[in-house]
């Protein structure tokens, strides 16, 4: 192993290691919140209002929700946590150290997007364990399951990284979150199915990329899905792979980082 391949490999172990002990170290502020958050909507949602819903796509209204709301928490999260990990590198200047040293440019958002994805599959394990006290869950493809939820977590992670890069203050953000995610995230099969809507509003949910992600996450635990399965793995690889060249190039031109 040569000198620059053992040096890089530190500093990825070193950066990832800073992300993950930087939200495990505050864990009441970053891992129980949303734990709170979902078994709000497991009693409210799953019990209350699905005992009147009653069956959805052959499950009860519980089983339903329960994987459209471990890939909200997901989304969340690994998005949240770079966004606000990279913005506060920015603004203390230390993540000028980062460019100026030796260290390659996809080594330090490996990193960064590392500790997104951690804590964005740290908290869908919690939530599933949660989901146990008011539902029993099946996984019916293990494989789509994990890689479906990996692909979500990397993609929002880059995408935190980019808000972070364009982001000039704190409002900045929580724009994308609020205005962006959130419609989406409410919009993208969470808590229905698209064959409930006329076939205008099914063609329209198509173009919401979140609705390919929980379907996908959806039919590795349930089975079901009102997507192609094929169709939505594809998207979000290449989303990856976009998000992640996006991302290099925004890094190594210093944009936003540099002043």
């Amino acid at each position: 192993m040569n000198e620059e391949l053992r040096s890089n490999l530190v500093a990825l172990q070193t950066i990832t290691q800073r992300e993950i002990r930087r939200y495990t170290r505050i864990w009441p502020q970053t891992l129980l919140p949303p734990a709170i958050t979902m078994v709000l909507y497991f009693v409210i949602f799953g019990n209350l209002i699905g005992a009147r819903i009653g069956e959805m796509g052959g499950f009860s209204y519980m089983d339903y929700i329960v994987p459209g709301l471990i890939m909200m928490a997901v989304i969340t999260n690994s998005y949240s946590n770079v966004v606000s990990s990279f913005f506060s590198s920015k603004f203390q200047r230390s993540v000028e150290e980062l460019l100026v040293s030796p260290v390659s440019p996809h080594v330090i958002l490996i990193g960064f997007a590392l500790g997104g994805i951690t804590r964005g599959l740290a908290v869908a394990f919690i939530v599933t364990l949660l989901s146990m006290f008011f539902t029993d869950l099946q996984v019916h493809h293990l494989g789509v399951t994990l890689l479906v939820i990996t692909l979500t977590a990397t993609i929002f992670a880059f995408g935190g990284f980019i808000n972070a890069v364009f982001a000039r203050n704190f409002d900045d953000i929580s724009i994308i979150p609020t205005f962006v995610l959130t419609p989406l995230t409410y919009l993208g099969g969470v808590f229905y199915s698209i064959s409930l809507l006329s076939p205008f509003w099914q063609t329209l949910s198509l173009g919401n990329p979140i609705l390919h992600m929980v379907n996908a996450f959806r039919y590795g635990i349930l089975g079901v899905s009102d997507i192609r399965i094929g169709v939505a793995i594809a998207f979000m690889a290449a989303a990856a792979a976009v998000m992640y060249l996006w991302s290099i190039r925004l890094l190594k031109s210093g944009r936003g980082m540099r002043q």
